[in-house]
């Protein structure tokens, strides 16, 4: 037999040759450190496993394209960059803690072991499968790593992971595969989980091989929408016994392939009130983890024995005991480590937070501790502070957060009943402290809220401020109906905008109290305002709508303004441009079709050319010339050009010279950047008949399933940041100030949120454009160093602004809390209403008192005829 060559215990590959790095354009000189990645703010804790512990002290989740290491004591951080670029699918610990896996994303990932505590890269498994790494698991023994793929080929591999080999492949089922994992009990006994399926499968040696059998598997077909069979399993102490959790509650027993009892609580009463998100099997008893807040430990072997009573195929048991982590939690996920041999358990909550919990259930035992919050889900907006290191952040999770971004430091939070939907720091010229934020929330409410430090407010007796920043509630108005999705101050910081998606623009003039000026109605929902900047003569605002449509209008002046019986301006001056698709004509020009037409051109030309000759020549023979009939041309039809039914969806843009701008689009449409003007003769009535096209296009690098979602510049526009739609940062240098062809040829590029859900909703430099900050769709926000090319070595630090005098004395803001609240025309309308109805009211009175009057007259005059003589009385016809 051929002896194989064994890998050395002692070898270890080098991280620097492994690591991904940014891309940067050949010969560009742009420098690949242009960035550095400085810290990880958020947290990805909807990601169903994304928690870690290697010791006491070392807690590690995945960020994007970084595995984030955070030292619990010094709150210091520590990352493992992706070896792919393409995103980290998992990460799991050997049992020994001496190593961790980290499964990769992109095309034939990695599979990377690394050592603990060095980082050391160990082994590189490779060929496990296509795309991506789901999930993986180490045998109790730690001897076999099993690791399951993604779509398209959901392949199970089986590694002898210390000498990087395959031990054994396998497609674990046709359709998606969540979990695999060894029984704790049975090493040689596996089981994959997925969507609507549950299969066990035994390892067994065959002629020296290792084979995969499958003892059973069994589709839930019909079951699949009330079973949660995607994630939700966990192997009891039986080989042939898989306990399982479900949608509702309840916990499933499995035998066989068949589900031998489901188990409840007395009364019938679900185990968990909502889905089961986790089973752990730990020390002899079964841990239930609920997305109720609640941890339930139940008996094993009363589980092991439970078998059916009745026809309702539910058996009752009641758990040992429980613990209810707190209200609003909703835990996804646990993990177990040793400190001072005192088992402690770190649970990811996917409302947004890190707990710390202690399971002993004794006297001793100590309360939930909330470690660390974060928001939950996707950032939605996200600004910095004019003049100095803050910066402000707010999600669908209702919250809106204050980070000091030199210290690392999450500084405050303030809830609120909706979700946050856009945010904007009032600039210098609003608020000179630079403590002014405008967010915008999912029910059309616009909240202005200030930041201040709590030190700099008088001090009561007995008390002390201690908080390092505090936000206080200062204006709560309703522009809208729907969602506002953009907020923009105008350059002298008269006027603030709203854009929403109920396809309205309204404006407030900006005083100490935000007073309404009044709205216009636009043609699409809004995707983003942006001012004209101060280089423009006249200031004016474009409005970008999601359909393709952009408008200009200038900022209205509140004295011009008619409101007595409704806010809507209906005389602005309003420049329209409705994007026209030229990317197919784009692409034609492109393409051997140009060539084409231009071949067919040139042979009618000859064909044209000779007729003339042979015309001329007959003529000066002297024969009598005859048309001769035109030949029908057998040319094939050119295809038509594409333009797509639904309007590509517009993204960004921003203002290059007056009445001019860029657009990046989505769909169709994306791979360029489209400089578009307004057009200075608009007579069309009806914006929906216009066709505007751009006058020059850009085409941008490898944008055409990944186009640009969010553009911004640095203070001195010499370098122009964009967030992509797969979670790369890329930088773009600009020698002019302008963009063109060659100046966006050559670029800086670095994949650093999730690449399949991480798109980047914000990014923005620091004041002084010393940092850069992106925050994206994975729920993750970063840092970045920003390369200077003086060397600073001064010591920066965040200033949070003073407290308004007098702001200690004044009586709390009165919030708009209920979601279906008139906005504010819809109070302008009921109060015109209320005054038409009252005017009539008055009227009807007025009428009623005239006929009062005039049927007491008429009484009077009855009686005073019913008082004469009867030869001289009126007759009652007359009446």
């Amino acid at each position: 037999e051929k002896v194989e060559k064994k890998i050395s215990e002692t070898f270890f590959y080098n991280y620097e040759d492994i690591y991904s790095r940014p891309f940067v354009t050949e010969d560009s000189g742009i420098p690949i450190n242009l960035l550095t990645l400085k810290h990880s703010f958020g947290y990805d804790c909807t990601r169903s496993v994304n928690l870690l512990l290697m010791d006491s002290q070392t807690l590690m989740y995945i960020a994007g394209n970084q595995v984030v290491l955070l030292d619990l004591k010094t709150k210091s951080q520590s990352h493992l960059r992706s070896s792919s670029g393409g995103g980290i699918g998992f990460i799991t610990a050997h049992p020994t803690k001496q190593y961790f896996a980290v499964g990769e994303k992109g095309k034939k990932p990695n599979l990377i072991i690394y050592n603990y505590p060095s980082l050391r890269p160990y082994r590189i498994l490779r060929d496990g499968t296509e795309e991506a790494y789901v999930f993986g698991d180490f045998n109790d023994a730690g001897t076999l790593l099993a690791s399951i793929g993604s779509s398209p080929d959901y392949m199970l591999t089986i590694w002898d992971w210390k000498q990087e080999k395959i031990m054994l492949r396998s497609k674990a089922f046709s359709q998606d595969v969540y979990k695999v994992t060894f029984s704790a009990g049975n090493e040689e006994q596996l089981t994959t989980s997925g969507a609507g399926h549950i299969s066990a499968c035994k390892l067994c040696h065959i002629a020296k091989k290792l084979n995969l059998l499958t003892v059973y598997t069994f589709s839930c077909k019909y079951l699949y929408i009330t079973i949660n069979l995607m994630l939700s399993w966990k192997e009891a102490t039986n080989v042939n016994q898989i306990l399982a959790r479900t949608e509702w509650g309840n916990l499933l027993l499995w035998e066989g392939g068949l589900v031998k009892v489901e188990l409840c609580r007395s009364g019938h009463k679900p185990c968990h009130s909502g889905p089961v998100s986790q089973l752990v099997l730990d020390e002899g008893e079964v841990v239930t983890v609920g997305k109720d807040g609640f941890i339930r430990v139940w008996n094993v072997e009363t589980i092991d024995a439970a078998d059916s009573v009745d026809d309702t195929g539910l058996l009752e048991v009641e758990p040992m005991n429980e613990l209810h982590v707190g209200r609003n939690v909703s835990l996804s996920f646990m993990s177990k480590v040793h400190d001072c041999g005192q088992p402690i358990w770190y649970a990811q909550d996917t409302n947004g937070a890190i707990w710390k919990l202690d399971l002993t259930f004794s006297n001793m035992t100590h309360d939930p501790e909330c470690m660390y919050t974060f928001h939950s889900g996707r950032i939605e907006a996200m600004s910095v502070s004019p003049i100095t290191y803050l910066m402000a952040t707010t999600a669908l999770d209702r919250s809106v957060r204050i980070y000091d971004f030199i210290s690392n430091s999450q500084l405050s939070e303030i809830k609120f009943k909706q979700g946050g939907t856009a945010l904007t720091w009032a600039p210098r010229v609003v608020n000179p402290k630079g403590g002014l934020i405008a967010v915008g929330f999912e029910d059309g409410v616009v909240r202005i809220i200030e930041v201040y430090d709590p030190k700099g407010l008088p001090v009561l007796a007995g008390q002390t401020n201690t908080e390092n920043a505090k936000i206080n509630l200062k204006q709560a108005f309703k522009p809208h109906a729907s969602a506002v999705t953009a907020l923009a101050y105008e350059r002298n910081g008269d006027v603030f905008a709203t854009g929403s998606k109920d396809k309205t623009v309204f404006f407030f003039a900006v005083e100490d109290e935000y007073e309404p000026i009044g709205f216009i109605c636009v043609p699409g929902p809004v995707q983003a305002l942006q001012w004209s900047p101060p280089s423009h003569v006249k200031s004016t605002l474009l409005i970008l709508c999601e359909n393709g449509f952009a408008l200009q209008v200038p900022a209205p002046r509140p004295e011009e303004q008619d409101t007595v019986s409704t806010y809507q301006i209906k005389n602005l001056p309003t420049q329209y441009f409705h994007f026209y698709s030229i990317k197919s004509q784009i692409k034609v020009k492109n393409s051997p079709l140009e060539e084409e037409i231009a071949l067919r051109e040139k042979k009618r030309q000859e064909k044209k050319k000779a007729k003339l000759e042979w015309i001329k020549q007959q003529q000066e023979m002297g024969k009598e010339i005859e048309e001769p009939p035109e030949e029908e041309s057998e040319e094939e039809p050119l295809p038509p050009l594409y333009i797509p039914e639904e309007p590509s969806p517009i993204l960004c843009g921003f203002y290059s010279a007056p009445g001019k701008f860029w657009l990046s689009l989505g769909g169709y449409d994306s791979g360029f950047l489209y400089h578009c003007e307004f057009s200075s003769n608009d007579h069309q009535d009806d914006p929906e008949n216009r066709r505007d096209e751009p006058f020059e296009v850009i085409p941008i690098e490898d944008t055409d399933n990944n186009p640009i979602h969010q553009i911004s510049f640095c203070t001195s526009r010499l370098l122009m940041f964009c967030g992509m739609q797969n979670g790369a940062l890329r930088v773009y240098p600009l020698q002019d100030k302008d963009l063109s062809v060659n100046t966006l040829k050559e670029y800086w590029s670095f994949n650093v949120h999730d690449n399949d859900y991480g798109q980047i909703q914000g990014i923005c430099s620091s004041y002084d454009d010393r940092f850069l900050i992106t925050c994206g769709g994975d729920g993750n926000i970063f840092t970045f160093n920003i390369l200077s090319p003086e060397d600073v070595h001064k010591e920066l630090k965040a200033k949070i602004p003073s407290p308004r005098s007098g702001l200690e004395k004044e009586k709390a803001t009165e919030d708009i809390e209920d979601p279906s609240a008139y906005n504010i025309e819809e109070v302008k309308q009921k109060k015109e209403y209320e005054r038409i109805m009252k005017e009539a009211e008055e009227k009807k009175n007025k009428k009623r008192e005239e006929l009062i009057a005039l049927r007491h007259e008429f009484l009077f005059l009855l009686q005073k005829n019913q008082e004469l003589p009867k030869h001289m009385q009126l007759p009652r016809e007359v009446h």
